[in-house]
């Protein structure tokens, strides 16, 4: 027979010894405590007493919730386990046997407040009153009294709590996800390790001190001890209007040394000053590094990977849907600095998806402002080439030998063209919405009207002066933009008539009517806001302007949308006294 094969026969055995004790666990832990329980009312010297003890202590080895039942044993702990043997054998006394009970009821209470199934939890909860019991009723008075105990106190102790070893084995079987292995809590085994051992030390120096026998030794030191736990319950939640102690512990778990304050100072200074998501993610693992248990790492995302400090055994790893970390450290981590790392990859990843998603809407804001700016430009070449067409249709149009009108025309569109080119070509050289010329009231609407003579327009005006100022550029795109969509109208059909009014009393308003059809409610929904596909103009052109009525001070809005009236305004306040520059 094979190595190979020796071993996959004895795995066979192993593995139903281990469905065995999974199964019948409750039984065999009953068992330890009755093991226990004879042991202590045979007496330490008893021979037999350490009998019972070693096969206790064998049970307990089953039982225990630090190491699964699959584990191979190394060297130091076969050791370790030889060593209580062979003291459980030669050396038991009644001072080892009550640190035993101690330690047993601290590992007990260590587990039952970790359960969520409420009979499993009341099921530790009588494991530790049994021990707790066994501890103080029988054990303590063995060890530090040497005269005969009572005889109620005998028989509650060798007839009174085995009952309820019956209690324990009456109570409904029920699992929790508590109950895997390594669930102990530390802090409180720790905690009622040395209540107990504050509880018999107590007892001890009253009947030494106080020559005062064990009840009311016992009695003293349990309401002294009451009492110190009831200030520190008030010390620690107190409702005095001051945080108390939880705070400061709390503070003192969270911080562990400081070390993660500072890289945390750190993380948000660099969140700061580096933009790319990258090199961030690169300063800040090697941040990582300085922390004094961390001895190096490795990083990757999805573009780019890098590695800091040096390799070691012990790692820790953090993944999420962007980032992978591993950190190497110079010592095995504990439960609470696995949790401590967890917590600071989680916002290492949080601060890198962050400077994704801001590079991002950078790129967007960079492409989003190219597009507006050719469309701008765009739209205002459309305009200039609408004029072309109208000049070159008044030239077809024109008998020979009459030449007046037509250069009367020339003469009015010719420079006011020239002036709109030079304006679209400053844009094209220095893109800048917030250009700052300004036009009189009365010049721009004396242009308007001569640009749009003859077109069929009635124009109406009220309280234009120069001494009014108007943005420029924004007065040229809305008076633009919307004569030429309600001439659109117009040309689809022609008993659509259109106005345009203009007054500078109070507040300066621009306002052009149309007698056409009214915007269609899936355009209005987008109508200045964006972009919106049309037919009849209602596009760009009129975001553009909207969007420069917001830079100047000044609002676009839709005024009247019914059939046979439709009119859009422009108004803003009156600029008074400023120089066209």
């Amino acid at each position: 027979m094979t190595a190979e094969t020796a071993i996959v026969a004895a795995s066979g055995p192993i593995q139903a010894a281990q469905r065995f004790i999974a199964k019948s666990w409750r039984g065999m832990f009953v068992l330890m405590l009755i093991s226990l329980h004879l042991a202590s009312m045979r007496g330490a010297e008893d021979l037999w007493a350490r009998g019972l003890m070693l096969a206790h202590f064998g049970l307990f080895i089953l039982w225990q919730p630090f190491m699964r039942g699959e584990q191979r044993l190394n060297t130091a702990q076969v050791v370790l386990i030889a060593v209580v043997a062979v003291g459980c054998m030669y050396f038991l006394n009644w001072w080892l046997l009550a640190l035993w009970v101690s330690v047993l009821a601290g590992i007990v209470g260590g587990k039952v407040f970790l359960f969520q199934a409420k009979w499993l939890r009341r099921f530790y909860l009588i494991v530790l009153l049994y021990l707790v019991s066994l501890l103080l009723v029988w054990i303590v008075p063995m060890t530090f009294i040497r005269v005969a105990l009572p005889g109620e106190i005998v028989l509650l102790a060798q007839y009174g709590l085995p009952v309820l070893f019956f209690v324990m084995l009456a109570i409904p079987a029920e699992t929790d996800t508590a109950e895997t292995p390594q669930i102990v809590d530390f802090f409180y085994a720790a905690l009622i390790v040395l209540l107990l051992v504050a509880l018999m030390l107590g007892s001890f120096a009253f009947m030494t001190v106080g020559k005062s026998d064990y009840l009311t030794a016992l009695s003293y030191s349990m309401l002294i001890i009451a009492g110190v736990m009831l200030l520190l319950s008030f010390a620690w939640n107190p409702r005095a209007g001051f945080g108390g102690l939880s705070m400061y512990f709390s503070r003192y778990l969270l911080s562990v040394g400081l070390p993660f304050e500072r890289w945390l100072y750190f993380l948000a200074e660099l969140s700061q000053l580096e933009t790319k998501p990258e090199r961030f993610m690169k300063e800040a693992c090697a941040g990582l590094a300085r922390l004094p248990w961390v001895s190096g790492g490795f990083w990757h995302t999805a573009s780019e990977s890098g590695d800091f400090g040096k390799v070691s055994k012990n790692s820790v790893e953090f993944t999420n849907q962007e980032t992978h970390l591993r950190v190497f450290t110079k010592l095995p981590l504990s439960p609470s600095l696995i949790w401590h790392f967890h917590l600071l990859g989680q916002l290492l990843g949080e601060f890198y998806v962050a400077k994704q998603r801001e590079q991002k809407l950078q790129q967007q804001t960079y492409v989003q402002a190219v597009h507006e700016t050719g469309a701008r430009m765009t739209h205002d070449v459309k305009n200039l080439l609408q004029s072309l067409n109208v000049l070159c249709a008044a030239a077809e149009r024109e008998p020979e030998g009459n030449t007046s009108e037509l250069s009367s025309l020339m003469r009015r569109q010719l420079p006011v063209i020239t002036q709109r080119l030079q304006q679209t070509l400053d844009k094209f050289q220095k893109p800048d919405e917030g250009n700052g010329r300004f036009v009189p009231a009365k010049n721009w609407w004396e242009g308007l009207q001569r640009s749009y003579a003859g077109r069929g327009i009635e124009f109406t005006s009220q309280g234009v002066v120069d001494s009014v100022m108007l943005p420029k550029e924004l007065f040229d795109s809305a008076g633009d933009n919307l004569l030429q969509n309600a001439l659109r109208k117009r040309k689809l059909d022609e008993s659509v008539s259109v106005s345009a009014s203009f007054r500078c009393n109070g507040d300066i308003e621009f306002s052009v009517y149309d007698t056409g059809s009214p915007v269609a409610a899936e355009v209005l929904r987008g109508l200045l806001r964006g972009p919106v596909p049309s037919e009849t103009g209602f596009g760009i052109g009129l975001y553009q302007t909207s969007r420069l009525a917001e830079i100047s001070g000044f609002s676009l809005q839709l005024r009247d949308n019914d059939p046979g009236r439709v009119c859009f305004s422009l108004r803003g306040e009156v600029r008074r006294g400023a120089r066209e520059r």
